[in-house]
């Protein structure tokens, strides 16, 4: 068999495979091998390395991708000096990412601009890079998902997914009030979690004021009990991080 047939064949198996980066680059590879006399072992190693590290790159982009950030945004991006005192004490612990492990949940609260956000999605892309599976969603958009999953009978199937990520990113709470089926849904949800899986919460209200938003004392009691166990509780109120950029933005104009 001739090198062009063989070559062909190659590229049919791992098409076959679906190895595209092998298809890619193992012409490539047999010349380094012919130039630097590689032995066979040494050859194949470097060939199911190359499309190994391919994958793990895709997988950790295609984590990133399903989590739904709204944009993108990394802890290296912050100026830690620049967020809220109690959350530069706890920058270093929580970007260990141990809290994930032991299925602890985070609490942001603050008020607007301080960075919640940022440091949310932070978060989640370096969970997601790490291996995790993360999903992120502003609170009225999850609460508008699952009145969706009920209306349409799906909702035990929505559960099941909620329950098996390995973080959820709950952003926004407080900005809109919900009614009674939204705020039992809500808590229905983030219930499956507690104890188990780690949840991230960025709101702007303190805990004494989240019975604004449920209307419900005993629900707001019982949320704020499961939610807050064990958890991480982030002090954001400081100075606002959007004020500052515009500051800056106008002095350069």
């Amino acid at each position: 068999m001739n090198k062009i047939v063989i070559h062909q064949e190659i590229e049919k198996f791992a098409d076959y495979l679906k190895m595209p980066t092998l298809k890619r680059s193992y012409l490539e590879m047999i010349r380094e091998a012919n130039s630097e006399n590689l032995s066979y072992e040494e050859f194949l190693y470097g060939l199911l390395q190359k499309e190994s590290d391919r994958r793990h790159e895709n997988a950790k982009q295609n984590r990133v991708r399903r989590a739904a950030f709204p944009y993108k945004k990394y802890l290296e991006d912050i100026i830690i000096e620049d967020l809220p005192n109690d959350a530069q004490k706890k920058f270093k612990t929580l970007s260990s990412l141990d809290f994930i492990e032991s299925g602890q949940n985070v609490i942001m609260a603050g008020n607007p601009g301080t960075g919640k956000t940022h440091l949310a999605i932070g978060l989640g892309i370096k969970a997601c890079l790490a291996g995790y599976k993360v999903f992120f969603s502003t609170v009225p958009s999850l609460i508008n998902q699952l009145k969706e999953s009920r209306s349409e009978k799906t909702l035990r199937a929505s559960e099941n997914r909620f329950e098996k990520y390995d973080l959820v990113i709950s952003d926004e709470l407080g900005y809109i009030s919900f009614d009674k089926e939204g705020s039992e849904l809500l808590f229905t949800h983030l219930s499956l979690r507690a104890g188990r899986k780690s949840t991230i919460i960025t709101t702007n209200l303190s805990f004494e004021r989240w019975e604004e938003i449920f209307h419900d004392p005993v629900l707001t009691a019982a949320m704020v009990d499961r939610l807050t166990h064990r958890a991480y509780i982030v002090n954001m109120n400081g100075n606002s991080f959007r004020l500052k950029e515009t500051t800056e933005w106008s002095k350069s104009q």
